[in-house]
């Protein structure tokens, strides 16, 4: 090897080091202003924007505009999708978190219903669809400024790597609203649940710093080059690869609608129903989200040497398994027991969030995998995580639990048909998806020639 190559091969690898900090980072923060707002939508939203309501219509009313969010987020995902398959992944990320992070810091600034009545919902509602359009943008550049550079035996893992800044996310914003909770004691409904939403401005400097020192990806820079890009990326992922986008939605079901009932709704129930404190609530799922930076990167590695649909698939049945225990463990009225049990409910979501960034990128050609892989992660958000709360809140109030650990239950089942029609392509160079595939792609002892193919591409 020359001494020319070993530098560059140095260079290389250094870039990856700073697209998987840069991708982290950034994930992270755009998932902290995501999350704050849910969880202040369980705690404070319905006194404080829609106080003329009654408690159960509050909620409803605060996770609806929780869920309007996530009816954006489509958007952004189409919005953005063209911006990274034409212009450039690292473009349309610096664009996403600048959005995300101005939406979340005027939100703390937001006067409530007291000050400016009706319109003080209203600009809620407005400034968590600007918050939903960032972060639908967000997840496509941020896996694909990671995966594109990893070879095939390793999209697992460094995939997993973004994923990490759903963990992050949460543990950051559940723990600012932990400590300014106590800290602000009687000063929470005025002031306190204001100062993680203004942190958010220091959180974009950072986030500006660590993005603007990466580079564009090499997949994307040869297209780029030999004037390859999609015209109109979006049409093209509806329209000819449309069957992928349904199915790559289809298997988020069984792991982001638990997702945001054991993180959003449970908040709500366990404090209003079962009397629990919101502290050990707040707790529980700060430990989940503690426990999920170790065991998605694991899952995700694991999917690197079995396939990323046999983990996927056994994570999707043990939701099935899992969550009826889950509701029954909760109303033990056992404070100890209850935070347990919401400090380990995490993990079957894990088992699927790790592999499914590798998985969902492998799905989708090179000219259009922003938009594809954006559109088909964040149309779930449609029927799944977004609804979610706002479902299990209705199907509590007029059904009990155990429909909400049944919606959960179908959701999950419905992933696994999904999962069956999807290809296993861990294998296989992601240069080659969307052509036909070599027969070294697809031999099962040919990893070594596969893993040089992707280092050429």
């Amino acid at each position: 090897m020359s001494e020319a190559t070993g530098i560059e091969q140095d260079g290389e690898r250094r870039q990856i080091r700073v697209a998987l900090a840069a991708s982290a980072i950034g994930t992270s923060i755009e998932w902290y202003d995501f999350f704050l707002y849910g969880t202040a939508a369980a705690l404070v939203f319905p006194d404080l924007f829609f106080p003329e309501a009654s408690h159960y219509a509050g909620t409803l009313a605060a996770f609806g505009t929780y869920a309007v969010g996530f009816a954006a987020r489509p958007v952004g995902a189409a919005i953005f999708g063209h911006v990274g398959d034409r212009v450039g992944r690292k473009n349309a990320l610096i664009a996403t978190l600048v959005l995300m992070g101005s939406a979340s810091f005027a939100i703390g600034v937001l006067p409530t219903y007291a000050t400016i009545g009706i319109w003080a919902p209203v600009l809620l509602t407005v400034l968590r669809i600007f918050q939903g359009i960032g972060v639908g943008g967000e997840w496509s550049g941020s896996v694909l400024i990671a995966i594109e550079r990893a070879g095939a035996g390793r999209r697992g893992l460094i995939g997993s790597v973004p994923q990490l800044g759903v963990p992050i996310g949460l543990l950051l914003a559940n723990g600012a609203v932990f400590v300014c909770h106590r800290a602000s004691g009687e000063g929470w409904e005025t002031w306190g649940w204001r100062v993680p939403f203004l942190l958010s401005f220091v959180l974009i400097l950072i986030g500006l710093w660590i993005r603007l020192s990466i580079r564009e990806t090499p997949m994307f820079e040869k297209l780029r080059r030999s004037a390859a890009t999609a015209r109109r990326p979006v049409s093209e992922a509806l329209g000819r690869n449309r069957r992928d986008v349904a199915l790559t939605a289809l298997i988020r079901l069984s792991e982001q609608t638990p997702f945001y009932i054991f993180t959003a709704f449970a908040l709500a129930y366990g404090t209003d129903e079962l009397g629990y404190s919101e502290e050990l609530l707040l707790g529980g799922v700060l430990v989940a989200a503690a426990l999920a930076l170790v065991t998605i990167p694991f899952f995700g590695h694991l999917s690197d040497r079995y396939g990323r649909k046999r983990v996927y698939m056994i994570g999707a049945a043990l939701t099935i398994v899992w969550i009826f225990p889950y509701f029954a463990l909760l109303q033990a009225a056992v404070a100890a027991l209850a935070f347990a049990t919401i400090a380990i409910s995490l993990i079957p979501h894990d088992m699927q969030y790790g592999p499914q960034a590798a998985l969902i990128a492998e799905t989708f050609p090179t000219q259009i995998r922003y938009s594809g892989a954006g559109l088909g992660y964040q149309l779930a958000s449609l029927v799944a995580g977004g609804p979610a709360p706002l479902i299990a809140t209705w199907l509590l109030h007029d059904y009990g639990p155990y429909a909400v650990a049944s919606y959960v239950a179908v959701s999950a089942g419905i992933s696994l048909v999904a999962l069956t029609q999807l290809p296993e392509r861990s294998r296989e160079a992601l240069s080659t998806v969307g052509e036909a595939a070599p027969p070294s792609a697809r031999a099962p002892g040919r990893e070594r020639e596969t893993r040089r193919l992707q280092r050429v591409s």
